[in-house]
């Protein structure tokens, strides 16, 4: 059951990257990166990871990178821990 669920969440979080370069190219409003950030914290980093690489959306702001990359550390001890 879980992996469905993250499954379903990673390919939203995934569409939703790629929903925010469309904007970012086209000039429109986009999604917050609080947005981005708070669906990769609940299980969608795998989708937000192969989003950024294939979009190359958010992978100059280092902001950005550093809370990724916090969360992906975090979700790294939490899964370690529950084994």
């Amino acid at each position: 059951m879980i992996f469905y669920i993250l499954t379903i969440i990673n390919l939203l979080t995934f569409f939703v990257f790629f929903a925010d370069k469309r904007k970012a190219i086209k000039h429109q409003r986009r999604i917050s990166e609080n947005r981005l950030l708070m669906l990769s914290f609940f299980g969608g980093s795998l989708g937000a990871g192969i989003g950024m690489l294939i979009f190359r959306h958010k992978i100059s702001k280092k902001i950005f990178l550093v809370k990724f990359f916090g969360i992906l550390v975090l979700q790294i001890i939490l899964v370690s821990r529950l084994k």
